[in-house]
């Protein structure tokens, strides 16, 4: 791992604590490429945030903790039919769906 994933990849698990209500799954795309499939990850740390199905982010993000905290407060603020049309609000989102659903490729 490149120095900035290990450095992250501890504060990223105690994010589980946080968020109680949330999954998190910290996916090594050498380790296991199947569940990265088509996704074209050029930059680390790159998150994906889903609710249920829809892919509501993904990008790399500079690995600082409160940075994701912020996005995932303001998912989880998000009512299920926000999301769901949050998702699909830009070309760029409707690209994501599908495409960059890890959750139903994980092991």
């Amino acid at each position: 791992w490149c120095g900035s994933c290990r450095e992250y990849q501890p504060g990223f698990a105690g994010l589980e604590q946080r968020f109680p209500q949330v999954e998190f799954a910290w996916v090594d795309v050498e380790d296991e490429p199947d569940v990265v499939d088509e996704l074209d990850v050029e930059n680390f740390p790159s998150i994906v945030i889903q609710r249920g199905v829809d892919v509501l982010f993904y990008g790399p993000m500079l690995p600082q903790l409160p940075l994701l905290e912020r996005l995932i407060e303001t998912y989880l603020a998000q009512s299920e039919d926000e999301a769901r049309a949050y998702a699909c609000a830009t070309a760029e989102r409707r690209a994501w769906q599908g495409l960059a659903d890890v959750r139903s490729r994980l092991p």
